[in-house]
């Protein structure tokens, strides 16, 4: 009972030949007389047909029912003309049974493998018969296809894949940690790592030079689309290259992913500064597919007396931008009321906008809007003219804090380039750099690391630590992809003097660094070469490459947005006596509290 081959890749080259298939029934067809199975694996489908003459394999045909999973010995023929599916491999031929053989029957299913329109949760909780699906099988196959092509541009190019351990040193830093307690170390926690990253940067003080490894990273965040608690990375550094000759490389790793994976060549890798995107994008991942640019409104709005325009103007990081949509005045009232609410989930207190009926007309006669009359003509006629707005455009406006009307109106660019049509098709990657050093903790009032706390500052920018951090500038560099953040790294510092600058501008004192992080500041002691590195989110390319709504869509066994695995029913409550082998005692919630 030796297999010929997939079910899916059976073709005109077997035809005359008898052949073993194995495989699940995808669907039973009962034609007068004659039985047709389509027998289904992973490389796709090939038509069985059980003719009568053989009363043995017929009969066993006629008990056959959806996912029975089975073995067929045939003959493999030409189809009858008018019955060939140019959709299939296997489409020019079906296979006359001989023998059948029931591996093993099956409950009928909870839906239809072919059924598009399935609830998430009725997927996860069914997540074995939810892999079977086509779509998913297309998936996996192109997460495969895609992760071997990594692995050969990097094995071509010098790097070697070294492990990292999964039990780690609690660095409570960034996002929250995943602990797990220690029964042989009372009281005592390793922590899930959120990367590798200090692990690469000793493989470089090591002296392997070239690493890379596609691991495991876990986060105990709130989760969203592009989210999952554990998560895929290709993470990578290297040794004695400087920042331009990191990014020449790892692009190349992109191109090669998406060209042998997709057999698409990606476009150019336009290269923008941090500062750029946020003046133009209001993000530091912007989807260039979408034309639309911010345009600068804030000293312009220190001169009116329109409190929302003029306070923001004027508080400390606020910040007045305004964003034309071309043909944007055909709006209904209710659609611009929707993206209010839709700029509300980023703090935005409302959308102001304004639609340009006659351009020439820079008043309430040429202008139709509720702010038109709080604001003087001159002031109409320069944000007409800075805009470059036209008859039948719409002009919304942010004004906040720049966070807030960054996030808001960054997003509702993104938003409405594409309901309204405006966004280009295919891919628009880029590269952002020259990233800030540091961002201020309102709360604390401290300086936080923008990247992480071992990223090198832009030559001679540790000057700028004490005197004015909000100017350093760090190698760091993220690569983007219609709007979809897939890697990101920096060149590390390697200078024990400088890493001692870097956590005296965060506040961090030298007990808290020799807590945290003494095993690195000893190996930086004992000649440290340059390195740096880049980390690619394997989860996100694969969902940018198959269209996918979610990243779950691209793991085989992922977790719901609370972080729950519906096919084993994770996370579950553990035994008395687990607890006391760990030293741990479960403190009721008081939402559990009668």
């Amino acid at each position: 009972m030796k297999r010929t081959n997939y079910c899916g890749l059976i073709d005109d080259q077997y035809l005359s030949q008898t052949i073993t298939v194995m495989g699940w029934v995808h669907r039973r067809r009962d034609h007068g007389g004659v039985i047709f199975i389509d027998l289904r694996d992973r490389e796709g489908l090939l038509q069985i047909v059980f003719d009568p003459d053989r009363p043995d394999s017929f009969a066993a045909a006629e008990k056959l029912r959806g996912e029975y999973v089975v073995c067929v010995t045939g003959l493999v023929r030409h189809r009858p003309e008018g019955t060939i599916n140019p959709n299939l491999t296997s489409g020019t031929i079906e296979v006359l049974a001989h023998e059948i053989t029931l591996l093993n029957p099956s409950l009928p299913p909870p839906f239809q493998l072919d059924d598009d329109n399935l609830s998430e949760t009725v997927r996860l909780e069914n997540r074995i018969l939810d892999l079977r699906r086509a779509p998913m099988q297309r998936n996996l196959k192109l997460r495969h296809k895609t992760a071997m092509a990594a692995r050969r541009y990097l094995d071509t190019h010098g790097f070697i894949d070294i492990e990292t351990p999964m039990l780690y040193k609690s660095t409570p830093e960034g996002a929250r940690e995943f602990l797990v307690p220690s029964r042989i170390h009372h009281g005592h926690f390793y922590a899930l790592p959120q990367s590798p990253q200090l692990f690469k940067q000793m493989l470089m003080m090591a002296g392997f030079d070239r690493y890379y490894q596609i691991v495991k990273c876990f986060r105990d965040e709130d989760l969203r689309a592009d989210r999952q608690p554990e998560f895929t990375q290709i993470d990578i550094e290297t040794s004695f290259l400087d920042e331009l000759e990191i990014r020449e490389i790892m692009e190349g790793l992109v191109r090669t992913m998406f060209k042998e994976a997709l057999d698409v060549d990606l476009p150019p890798f336009p290269v923008l500064a941090y500062a750029d995107v946020m003046r133009d994008y209001g993000s530091d991942k912007p989807d260039l597919r979408v034309p639309l640019k911010f345009t600068e409104l804030t000293d312009l709005m220190k001169t009116v007396e329109f409190k929302v325009f003029r306070s923001a103007a004027d508080m400390p990081y606020g910040r007045v931008v305004a964003l034309r949509v071309p043909g944007g005045a055909k709006l209904s009232r209710k659609e611009i009321d929707d993206y209010t609410t839709f700029v509300a989930i980023y703090g935005a207190k409302g959308l102001a906008w304004i639609k340009v009926n006659d351009v020439t007309q820079a008043n309430e006669t040429g202008l139709q809007s509720p702010v038109v009359k709080f604001l003087p003509e001159n002031v109409l006629q320069e944000i007409l003219q800075r805009t470059g707005a036209q008859n039948g455009d719409i002009i919304f406006f942010g004004a906040d804090h720049e966070k807030i009307v960054n996030d808001a109106i960054g997003a509702l660019r993104a938003k409405v380039g594409h309901q309204l049509g405006l966004a280009e098709k295919g891919w628009k990657p880029l590269w952002v750099v020259d990233f800030p050093m540091f961002e201020f903790n309102e709360d604390s009032k401290t300086w936080s690391a923008r990247h992480h706390p071992f990223t090198a500052p832009k030559d001679g920018h540790e000057n700028l630590f004490t005197a004015d951090p909000e100017k350093a500038l760090a190698k760091a560099y993220d690569v983007v992809l219609n709007g979809w953040e897939i890697g990101g790294g920096s060149v590390r510092i390697h200078r024990e003097e400088v890493q001692a600058k870097v956590f005296d501008a965060m506040k961090i004192s030298k007990e808290d660094q020799e807590r945290k992080f003494g095993f690195l500041l000893k190996a930086l002691q004992y000649g440290t070469p340059p390195h740096g590195g880049i980390a690619f989110g394997l989860d996100r390319i694969l969902t940018l490459m198959t269209g996918a709504e979610s990243i779950r869509d691209v793991i085989a066994f992922p977790k719901t947005q609370r972080g729950q695995d519906l096919l084993v029913e994770a996370p579950t409550p553990v035994t008395e006596q687990q607890l006391r082998d760990l030293h741990i005692r479960v403190r009721a919630s008081d939402a559990m509290k009668p």
